[in-house]
């Protein structure tokens, strides 16, 4: 499956083709805007990949775009595959695997996180340092033959290239303030109820989610660099009064594009 949609992108895309795409980023919840920062892009409906699943959820355009971001080529997965969605682990990885079978050797993961940090306020970007998986699952359980399965994640996160993203940024002014923190993910797709939002707290969590740890699993077992970056779309159950609703979430993703694709651009051409 990873081959056959590997041999297909290769075949429409001619940097890819060429080996010249060497920087993937996924787009998480209503951050799809951040694809329209590429010139001569080319993309493909997740639709027409062979072995693809196909992404329904509001927010995830479910396509591929590879483009040029500044002097870079990128590969951007427009929308991502859930966990909550029915698929299977190896279903919602599938995208890091083609990616690097495609000779991305760096992915920026993108994501919708529920504050848990009292400090932090929708639309704050947070930088990913660690995470918590709290899934139930891994995607590595009975994937033999693709490489170690007991593969270290002392740092599933490159702590130096976030470093290099926070040095960039600096006071840039059109990306604002950036934070960092733990993300904790769940498999959804029910929010988490105030009990659970005081747990992740206890156990160190600044953010949580319903995706992203998968994907970086699989980076660090295929060797890939990741930079993990996480908008707060809202506060989680239970740290401000009010029921959660997607609609929000993906309202507050809108006010934070321009700044996460500054951020994006930024860290493409002057940090990678």
């Amino acid at each position: 499956k990873i081959d056959r949609a590997a041999g297909y992108i290769r075949k429409k895309i001619r940097c890819v083709s060429t080996d010249d795409c060497k920087t993937g980023i996924i787009l998480g919840s209503g951050a799809g805007p951040v694809a329209e920062r590429l010139s001569e892009g080319t993309s493909i409906k997740y639709t027409d990949i062979p072995g693809f699943p196909v992404s329904m959820i509001e927010g995830h355009k479910g396509e591929l775009v590879v483009g040029r971001m500044g002097q870079r080529n990128v590969m951007i997965f427009n929308g991502r595959f859930h966990y909550y969605q029915g698929f299977s682990m190896e279903d919602v990885t599938i995208n890091i695997r083609v990616a690097r079978m495609l000779g991305v050797e760096t992915m920026i993961i993108t994501n919708a996180s529920g504050g848990i940090n009292r400090d932090f306020d929708p639309g704050d970007i947070m930088l990913i340092t660690d995470h918590i998986n709290c899934m139930g699952s891994n995607p590595l359980i009975g994937f033999l033959g693709h490489g170690p399965i007991f593969i270290d994640m002392s740092e599933p996160y490159d702590l130096a290239l976030l470093k290099k993203v926070k040095d960039a940024a600096g006071t840039n002014e059109e990306i604002g303030r950036l934070t960092e923190g733990v993300y904790l993910a769940v498999h959804g797709p029910s929010y988490e109820t105030k009990a659970e939002i005081s747990f992740f707290e206890k156990i160190g969590a600044d953010a949580v989610g319903m995706s992203t740890v998968p994907e970086v699993i699989v980076a660090a077992q295929e060797g890939i660099r990741v930079i993990g970056i996480s908008v707060i779309s809202n506060m989680a159950c239970g740290i401000t009064k009010g029921k959660l609703r997607h609609s929000e979430v993906l309202e507050n993703m809108t006010k934070a594009g321009s700044r996460l694709g500054a951020l994006i651009e930024l860290t493409v051409n002057k940090v990678l």
